[in-house]
């Protein structure tokens, strides 16, 4: 049977980046170029006549910029989108990381030159982004979402005991960044627990996401250091390629091999978690692609600990938090919006399933 090529469309300004993206994206058999174009403007009057599969989108665009295309995208005709940028200065990582929140999927440096030494990584890596978004079934972003899922509540939580736990370890994928923003943002500033973080996304991208997060959420996100000591208030993501991990209390950086081809890994984070914390921990699976945090999750399900993953009805991608209920172990599914709401119950009023 002959698979039908998967249609992109190409949205960059610059005319010598843009035949580098025709080339690489011609060069694979998996895809067919339907159109490449210089400004959101064009791009948005193809998708009145053409169904692309996925686009590719540059940030910087003359008139229209990535951000407000990406909200206008998703608004008019919901397509996966990944976001092309070059780490150029905050504003451009800014624009990047608003884009994501507002539906973009992933986000992928520009490739060089093909003559530069890391071109085949870039492009193989730009290529792997469009196949795999092209199959999300992304929803139409705006007023309409946000009613549906606004009202959501957790059921109440049973009382358990005041400081049963003491942290909380979150995995997220693809449409992480957005549902980290909103699982953060209805915290609250009291919350009393440190919280730590695996984001899958591009590496040159995480000082850039790690400061917006900060500034969107309203905790103090940081990029995790050896032998730190967690604290309420704080938010800690895992390095550049490196596993994120506690002992003996405090927080490690590990340089050992990738788990379920992840560096950093959820599972290695809530493997270390099940080790040290037992009962007293938490761990929160969002949305995702692969099974990234399902045998971490397990683990520290046999030790007692509390054990989330985010509805179905709410994920970007299902597969993260579908993988870890197929091995068993989690205590609630929840829609995303009700994930901080069990959270802050569980954290202030130590209840228990």
């Amino acid at each position: 049977m002959i698979r039908k090529r998967i249609r992109v469309l190409i949205v960059e300004d610059s005319l010598v980046v843009r035949e580098l993206l025709i080339h690489i994206i011609s060069s694979d058999p998996r895809f067919e170029i339907l159109a490449a174009v210089a400004s959101a403007e064009e791009c948005l009057a193809l998708l009145e006549t053409e169904r692309p599969d996925v686009i590719s989108l540059d940030i910087r665009l003359p008139g229209m910029n990535g951000l407000d295309a990406t909200l206008r995208i998703m608004a008019q005709r919901p397509t996966p989108i990944v976001v092309v940028a070059a780490q150029v200065d905050d504003d451009e990582l800014n624009i990047a990381m608003n884009a994501l929140r507002a539906g973009a999927l992933s986000v992928v440096e520009k490739p060089v030159g093909v003559t530069n030494v890391a071109f085949e990584a870039m492009a193989a890596k730009l290529c792997t982004q469009l196949a795999i978004m092209s199959q999300v079934q992304v929803v139409r972003q705006g007023i309409d979402r946000g009613l549906r899922f606004g009202s959501v509540e957790a059921n109440p939580a049973p009382v358990g005991r005041s400081g049963s736990y003491s942290m909380v370890g979150i995995v997220a994928s693809t449409g992480g960044p957005q549902a980290l923003v909103q699982l953060l943002g209805g915290l609250g500033t009291d919350f009393p627990l440190p919280l730590l973080l695996v984001q899958h996304i591009t590496s040159s991208f995480l000082e850039g996401f790690v400061t917006w997060l900060s500034g969107a959420t309203p905790f103090e996100v940081r990029i995790a250091e050896e032998d730190e000591k967690p604290v309420p208030g704080r938010a800690y993501v895992a390095p550049v390629d490196k596993h994120l991990a506690l002992i003996h209390g405090h927080l490690a950086v590990l340089d050992s091999p990738a788990v379920c081809n992840q560096k950093p890994s959820g599972t290695v984070l809530f493997s270390h978690m099940a080790r040290e914390l037992g009962k007293h921990g938490i761990g929160v699976v969002l949305t995702g692609m692969g099974a990234d945090g399902a045998e971490g999750l397990r683990q520290m399900s046999d030790k007692g600990a509390y054990t989330i993953v985010e509805d179905a009805s709410t994920c970007v991608v299902n597969g993260m938090p579908s993988a870890a209920a197929k091995l068993g172990g989690v205590c609630e599914t929840l829609p995303l919006p009700a994930i901080s709401t069990r959270l802050r119950d569980l954290a202030l009023s130590g209840g228990k399933r």
